[in-house]
């Protein structure tokens, strides 16, 4: 079982989710990627940080080591729990998956577990969240690898493999114990959920999504207590909703050492599971304090925001 953490004396249990800060080496944009990432932290106080992949940059890190340090610097400071998944950058440069994973084990805050051996990619764990009094489950939070890139004869990026949903699948679960699932790329149904369901939030790219679908999906609508997921990657896609019964989240992007969009602020997003409630709250809080609620409405055949 993983570490556990609990749910406060309101009942509430807050999770604040970064994702592509694509830190390199420490230069203005880093510092004010970890400024972000700070000010989040202050103003919303959550329970855990989450950080979905592609904290680092890979290639440009001259110590990939030391900038993953810096990147998680602001958790880590503020004496917060903190938890990642990889992206497909993250081990591109001199330190591979292992090497990072070693790491980070090593520091002050660390949730991450190296999961199965067996299993591709480094990290596929569960954190359960205890009850605000007792020890009994009352939410659980998956991170899965996503892993890079797939193979030259298809192109594009990787799939779930069979094994990791196998393992997956075999996870002893209770239904009535609402579920967040953390990735780094989306699933092809995100853009299923855009074409077909209202959504809300702004999509500015297509999803980069693998080009198979090997089901991890289905496997988690089969688990039953996953209510959500959520994901990065696609830095200008934002959106989220509802498929099938699961409600799909693309975090918002934090770092500015990368591409993004004018007008586009980077941000987080944040959820908010209830003891007793099976369900999960959202919304963003972006550079400069505000708070978005609320987001744009996109129906199924509405163009795309501009």
């Amino acid at each position: 079982m993983a570490t556990s953490l609990r749910f406060g004396p309101s009942g509430a249990f807050t999770v604040a989710q970064f994702t592509d800060l694509h830190w390199q080496n420490g230069a203005p944009e880093d510092l004010r990627t970890s400024a972000l990432v700070g000010a989040v932290l202050d103003a919303e106080r959550p329970d855990l940080a989450v950080f979905s992949g592609d904290v680092i940059a890979g290639r440009p890190c001259r110590d990939p080591v030391a900038s993953l340090r810096s990147a998680l610097e602001p958790a880590i400071v503020r004496g917060l729990p903190w938890a990642l998944v990889f992206g497909n950058h993250d081990d591109e440069g001199t330190a591979g998956r292992a090497e990072l994973l070693a790491a980070l084990l090593e520091w002050p805050g660390c949730l991450v577990q190296p999961g199965p051996p067996e299993l591709p990619g480094a990290g596929h764990y569960r954190i359960v969240v205890r009850a605000a009094r007792g020890r009994a489950p009352a939410a659980t939070l998956y991170f899965l690898d996503s892993l890079g890139y797939a193979p030259p004869d298809v192109g594009g990026y990787a799939w779930f493999q069979a094994e990791q949903i196998r393992w997956f699948r075999a996870l002893p679960r209770d239904p009535s114990v609402p579920a967040l699932a953390f990735f780094h790329i989306p699933l092809p149904e995100y853009a299923e959920v855009w074409a077909t369901r209202t959504c809300r939030g702004v999509r500015h790219e297509a999803v980069c999504c693998p080009r198979i679908n090997s089901g991890m999906f289905l496997a988690m609508r089969d688990a039953g207590d996953v209510v959500a997921m959520s994901v990065g990657h696609d830095h200008v896609n934002d959106y989220e909703g509802e498929l099938h019964g699961l409600r799909l989240c693309y975090g918002r992007a934090t770092g500015f050492h990368t591409y993004g969009r004018d007008g586009m602020e980077r941000g987080a997003r944040l959820f908010r599971f209830r003891e007793g409630w099976r369900g999960v709250e959202t919304w963003l809080r972006l550079e400069g304090g505000e708070v978005v609620a609320q987001q744009p409405e996109h129906a199924p055949g509405d163009p795309d925001p501009a």
